[in-house]
């Protein structure tokens, strides 16, 4: 188990604030609570849901929350949980987990493998699985809110915690912001920004790394329209599809061609649809696009890009000025940035736990978060964000010492074993910002 190494803390307490007796006392409570917090990963593995549709998460998030003392208000942001904890005078901690799963079907061979199915609205029956590992984001923090509520003689300050909706979707942070998470629910503004997230690299790994982590995203829907017909008699058509097909080999010359090969940029089509028969030509076809980026520059010009070649597919294939291509913008972060001072606050507290291996340099990910937009019109307030491992080290060592899934594959997996180490991390970073 990853208790406080008596003699490493003893070399490095006052580094990071917290005491070797406080490192043991938590590892306790941790190691005692594991597996309880184990069978509830299980669960919410087993019962995947997709953004905004958090609903049974939400109440798992809620009810836990609310046995613990914390103050809890749930559908904020359709289906998101705050949850307050005020115990005297002291800085205010905001912690949030993102609770949405995707639609990827789990290939691991588990005992509690997801077999959900769920049918989007345009009548699309889908596979939902956690290939992300926001059920461990989720089940981290609720050890983490059980532990401080165990140590509640240890910390003074304001608690706050998030289980948030539709990660996936870039789009529930800003929904919660939207909903008055400030105003109307009454959230206090932090004085710090916390969270974790899994990672495909080995159990007992941990990233504590400062600046820029991650990309800036757009996810965004095109539409092109056409004039559908007989399969037979193409010419009395113009189609959709082959102006879509057209347009997803077109768009790679964005990058390729009109943004400097040393900004990086991603433009990924994650789906087409159009049609329903083999022998009818349909009369649109819609692409759903993903952009990464870190430069606003950047982004511009890839949202520039595709305009101008929508519409000159378009234009190619005799389309009115009516029908002209349809641009719908959806979900959009800005880069995610870990505050320096406080990331390397946190890594120094990491340092203090028994087989844990602190990461504290790698280049940022093309991935992208919105963990950092609950800070709403706070951007001031010192942020950061930590990985944890959870790939088997014999795992990623036979695949060469390089990760043997990533996430958003059906094969992504939660080892157990990182199950305790997350839940000790993000104690252990609570009670850095608000030990007394």
């Amino acid at each position: 188990m990853i208790l406080c190494s008596s003699a490493m803390a003893s070399q490095q307490a006052g580094k990071g604030g917290l005491s070797p007796e406080l490192y043991s006392r938590a590892g306790e409570i941790i190691e005692a609570d594991s597996p309880r917090i184990t069978e509830i990963f299980k669960d919410i593995h087993q019962h995947p849901e997709l953004g905004f549709a958090e609903v049974r998460t939400a109440g798992i998030v809620a009810k836990e929350l609310t046995s613990l003392g914390f103050d809890v208000q749930t559908g904020i942001g359709k289906t998101g949980v705050l949850a307050i904890l005020r115990n005297g005078k002291g800085p205010t901690v905001l912690y949030r987990a993102d609770m949405d799963a995707n639609a990827v079907k789990e290939t691991a061979d588990l005992p509690y493998a997801s077999t959900t199915e769920v049918t989007l609205a345009d009548g699309k029956v889908v596979p939902v699985s956690h290939m992300c590992g926001h059920d461990a984001n989720v089940s981290w923090m609720l050890a983490m809110a059980h532990a401080m509520v165990e140590l509640k003689d240890q910390w003074r300050g304001t608690l706050v915690i998030v289980g948030q909706p539709a990660e996936e979707l870039i789009a529930g942070a800003a929904a919660m912001i939207e909903d008055g998470l400030y105003s109307r629910f009454g959230m206090p503004r932090p004085d710090y920004l916390i969270g974790q997230h899994t990672a495909p690299i080995p159990v007992g790994a941990v990233m504590a790394v400062d600046g820029v982590r991650s990309t800036g995203t757009d996810q965004l829907d095109v539409t092109f329209y056409g004039v559908g017909g007989h399969g037979s008699m193409p010419q009395h058509t113009i189609d959709p599809v082959l102006m879509a097909s057209s347009a997803v080999v077109q768009y790679q010359s964005i990058i390729s061609r009109n943004i400097d090969p040393q900004q990086p940029a991603v433009l990924t089509v994650g789906s087409i649809q159009s049609g329903s028969d083999n022998n009818v030509i349909p009369d649109k076809a819609i692409l759903k696009i993903n952009l990464r980026w870190f430069s606003e520059s950047v982004r511009e010009q890839l949202i520039s890009g595709i305009k101008s070649i929508n519409r000159s597919i378009a234009v190619a294939n005799g389309v009115p000025e009516s029908r002209m291509p349809t641009m719908r913008m959806k979900g959009h972060t800005t880069p995610m940035v870990n505050d320096p001072a406080l990331t390397a606050r946190l890594a120094t507290s990491f340092k203090d736990l028994k087989n844990i291996q602190v990461i504290e340099k790698a280049p940022p990910a093309m991935a992208s978060e919105d963990v950092h937009l609950l800070l709403g019109e706070y951007t001031d307030v010192p942020f950061s964000y930590t990985l944890i491992g959870v790939v088997s080290p014999k795992a990623f060592a036979d695949a060469g010492f390089k990760p043997p899934y990533f996430n958003h594959n059906g094969d992504f997996l939660v080892e157990l074993g990182a199950m305790p180490i997350g839940s000790l991390t993000a104690t252990i970073a609570a009670l850095e910002l608000l030990g007394i």
